[in-house]
């Protein structure tokens, strides 16, 4: 009998982290890594929200809250629903928690069977599939190629809906591609889920503010209103305040779904961290000017990594809409060998070699469902990413 648990037989770790602390161990060494791997903005998070952390502190803010939130930042959250989404809930419709990871994973938790599906369009954000499994549930992937922009159509949905799916799982803009849904795009896919009125929606909006070039983010809730009572609606302070550290994210959506994921919180982490509610509530009450100014940067990063990339031999990289990611296609490489002698047989083996030969570190495509690809996180600083494109560019051109 083995003494660890069979569940984590369905589970791997999460290859993004892996990458992360690969970049950190090499770099230890002595290595001039240049790390792509991190989903989070290298800004520092505003000062007038760290001045709202120290207040709380100061104010012995620093004890157990209720294990769903304060009820000001509750407030707070049903205030910015409402403000940027038209979106009407109460206080009992919202729930905190630690990162929107744990939102998630307790609605998961709380609502799949054994036998029940769920619906993932992949590029999927790689979390996705391995909290269904350790819920008890089953993916079902559905691949959303670069021929569609890496969205999914009504018909693939449609096709995907059997009498056992319990949830659609919707990102938009979109880890790790950064393509986002246009309303109209996003009611093609709301029609479909009205005709199976058994289908519930997760939709992860944490990318919701970081949108360029025009792109006005919507919601499925917000675009068809019947949705409304069967649509858990995820956000969080974490991309576009700059507080990934301070693991704050959050839901809203019907009171019966939020007490039940209130339940499997009380018996794992409790509240989340007290200090941090009072953080977001000021993220999400306090100034929002700053974050105009983050996306003008973020845009600009963006264009430069997807022209360094596109200069790249057998590197094809669309143009994202939100999010800090692009996902370029590296069909164009497969069947080849490195300069350090690697033959280049998946996007693994070129994120890999890569790595070795030329100090870059970027996410493996398979990792997120869909090959052959590689994400990178352009979150960081002009300099490196240049410098990074310019390493890219020269591993292809010494392909052979």
């Amino acid at each position: 009998m083995s003494f660890l648990s069979t569940a984590l037989d369905r589970v791997k770790p999460s290859p993004t982290i892996a990458v992360t602390q690969k970049a950190r161990e090499l770099a230890a060494m002595g290595r001039d890594v240049i790390g792509l791997g991190a989903g989070e903005p290298d800004f520092d998070t505003p000062d007038h929200i760290k001045e709202a952390a120290k207040a709380a502190i100061d104010a012995g803010k620093t004890k157990y809250t209720a294990p769903d939130g304060i009820p000001e930042l509750k407030q707070a959250i049903c205030a910015k629903f409402a403000r940027d989404n038209n979106l009407g809930y109460t206080p009992a419709q919202v729930i905190v928690c630690t990162g929107g990871k744990q939102v998630l994973y307790n609605a998961l938790m709380a609502t799949l069977n054994p036998g029940d599906k769920v619906v993932i369009p992949a590029p999927y954000w790689v979390s996705y599939p391995d909290m269904v499994r350790l819920a008890g549930g089953e993916p079902v992937i559905v691949e959303c190629g670069i021929e569609n922009g890496f969205k999914m159509t009504p018909a693939q949905l449609e096709a995907a809906i059997t009498p056992n799916t319990k949830w659609f799982i919707f990102n938009s803009p979109s880890n790790p591609t950064g393509a986002g849904y246009t309303a109209d795009e996003l009611k093609g896919l709301t029609d479909v889920l009205l005709r199976h009125p058994h289908v519930w929606v997760m939709t992860d909006d944490m990318y919701e503010h970081l949108a360029f070039d025009g792109f006005q983010f919507a919601t499925p809730a917000q675009v068809e209103p019947q949705l409304y009572d069967r649509t858990l609606t995820v956000n969080g302070v974490s991309k576009a305040y700059a507080m990934t550290g301070w693991r704050i994210g959050y839901a809203a959506g019907p009171e019966k779904v939020i007490a039940a994921m209130r339940k499997i919180q009380s018996q794992s982490t409790t509240n989340p961290c007290s200090i941090s509610q009072y953080a977001a509530l000021e993220a999400l009450n306090g100034p929002q000017d700053f974050i105009e100014p983050n996306n003008v940067m973020f845009k600009r990063r963006r264009d430069l990594v997807v022209e360094g990339l596109n200069a790249a031999d057998g590197i094809t990289c669309p143009v994202p809409n939100g999010a800090f990611y692009v996902y370029p296609n590296i069909a164009g490489c497969i069947g080849k060998t490195s300069a350090g002698g690697t033959k280049i047989e998946t996007d693994e083996d070129f994120a890999t070699a890569l790595l070795e030969e030329e100090n870059v570190a970027v996410v493996f495509g398979a990792a997120f469902g869909l090959s052959p690809n590689f994400r990178i996180s352009y979150a960081t600083s002009d300099e490196a990413l240049t410098e990074a494109c310019t390493r890219i560019q020269r591993f292809c051109a010494n392909l052979k």
